[in-house]
């Protein structure tokens, strides 16, 4: 199943995809909004799912963890998602690992995967990504 996840992302040129039971849902925000908003509106859905992502860094690990997901392809990885993921019994492959996500302009890391270097603990890595998560949105 995870070759066609991996199909259909490029070829739908969606962020993410994710399959539960044979459904599969779509996603194409970019950033970690979209797993973190199905995590916090549809947990159920995360757990057991394989999950196929363009880029996944730290942040978008821990929320994958959180959601006990079964699996995960990344085109892109980063090394401490990487771990994170190995760490909570998470299968992981990846197309490219890389010693860490490149922020968006492409002058640094992402900004995602710096605050997150205060933990490798899914569940205290939680608030500091709601706090990230709020302030893209504008609410703090």
């Amino acid at each position: 199943m995870t070759e066609d996840l991996i199909r259909l992302l490029h070829e739908g040129n969606y962020s993410c995809v994710v399959e539960k039971d044979g459904e599969i849902r779509t996603f194409s925000r970019r950033g970690v909004i979209d797993l973190f908003e199905l995590y916090r509106n549809d947990p159920a859905f995360m757990e057991g799912a394989t999950v196929a992502d363009k880029v996944v860094g730290k942040g978008a690990a821990a929320v994958l963890a959180l959601g006990k997901v079964a699996d995960v392809w990344a085109d892109v990885l980063s090394e401490s998602a990487c771990g994170l993921l190995h760490a909570t019994g998470i299968e992981v492959n990846c197309d490219e690992k890389v010693p860490f996500i490149i922020n968006r302009t492409h002058t640094g890391r992402c900004p995602l995967e710096t605050v997150c270097d205060v933990s490798d603990n899914p569940a205290e890595l939680y608030p500091v990504i709601c706090g990230f998560v709020g302030r893209m949105k504008g609410e703090g």
